[in-house]
């Protein structure tokens, strides 16, 4: 059988992994909440809010419809992981439970909790709170050994933590909001050690720059709308400190329109281009 961190067959569907009889516990498990491939190589590329997915048993709970969530979440950021060797694709809702929380936060409870939503029809019993709960416990358990097994090989590790973000939240009709407070890529490094990794970061985002979208050269900038992170990073620079570089690129929806969901593929895929050549600009210092 192969090693987990052999290069896997692109024959083989999204979500094999190849196993060992080494491989830690929770990384053995089959979980069908998230798609997880991995090859050998330091990045690590995520997209745990690209899922829309809810479990049955919430379905009739939930007081609101698919494209109000959808709206919401970061459909299609799965596809930028592709720069990733590892690529871990969370297919379960954030509205289930939000990964990039902390865990006594990870359900929303109120409209202020959730973009002024109301979420749920009546307040989750304690049997629903606590599935939701185990997923993100299994989560964090699957996450930290895979990085434990990254770094143990390379020594280090990048992890590019992607998301998106909504620009037109006054409605469809409306005008954008300011893009002086809206870069098209917002990276957030709050939680990557700066005296390591900080050229590391600056050489990463320069080169995102370089590559345009829609005929324009992005704007990019760092911790402008989320100065302060998620969690999901801080929890990777408590656990790994300089050893693992965490950049959070925050896209901007300029690749689709957030209320009609109509997508700009094009656009898509000049960003994952971008993506591509700023992790191989970079990359060198994760090989040594």
């Amino acid at each position: 059988m192969r090693d987990m961190f052999d290069t896997p067959d692109p024959r083989q569907p999204h979500s094999e992994v190849f196993l060992s009889a080494a491989t830690p516990p929770a990384l053995r498990l089959r979980e069908e909440a998230w798609d997880l491939i991995v090859s050998d190589g330091p990045v690590i590329a995520t997209a745990i809010h690209d899922g829309h997915l809810l479990r049955p048993s919430l379905q009739p709970l939930v007081a609101l419809d698919d494209t109000a969530r959808w709206r919401e979440e970061d459909p299609l950021t799965s596809l930028l992981t592709q720069v990733g060797d590892v690529r871990l694709r969370v297919r379960r809702s954030r509205f289930e439970v939000d990964l990039n929380r902390p865990r006594a936060q990870a359900i929303y409870t109120s409209p202020e909790a959730a973009w002024g939503l109301e979420v749920w029809r009546a307040p989750l019993d304690e049997t629903e709170r606590e599935a939701s709960l185990a997923l993100y416990d299994r989560f964090y358990a699957m996450t930290g050994e895979l990085i434990d097994r990254t770094v143990e090989r390379w020594g280090c590790a990048l992890l590019i933590d992607i998301h998106s973000y909504n620009h037109r939240r006054d409605g469809p009709d409306a005008p954008p909001a300011a893009a002086a407070d809206n870069p098209d890529i917002e990276l957030g490094i709050t939680t990557l050690d700066p005296r390591r990794w900080g050229d590391t970061a600056r050489r990463f985002a320069n080169v995102l720059r370089r590559h345009p979208v829609r005929n324009a050269l992005p704007d990019v900038r760092c911790n402008v709308r989320f100065p302060t992170g998620g969690h999901f990073p801080e929890w990777v620079y408590a656990h790994w400190g300089e050893r693992v570089c965490t950049i959070s690129p925050e896209y901007k929806k300029i690749f689709m329109d957030e209320w009609s969901g109509q997508v700009d593929i094009p656009a898509l895929y000049a960003l994952r281009d971008g993506l591509q050549h700023a992790v191989d600009a970079v990359r060198p210092e994760f090989l040594s």
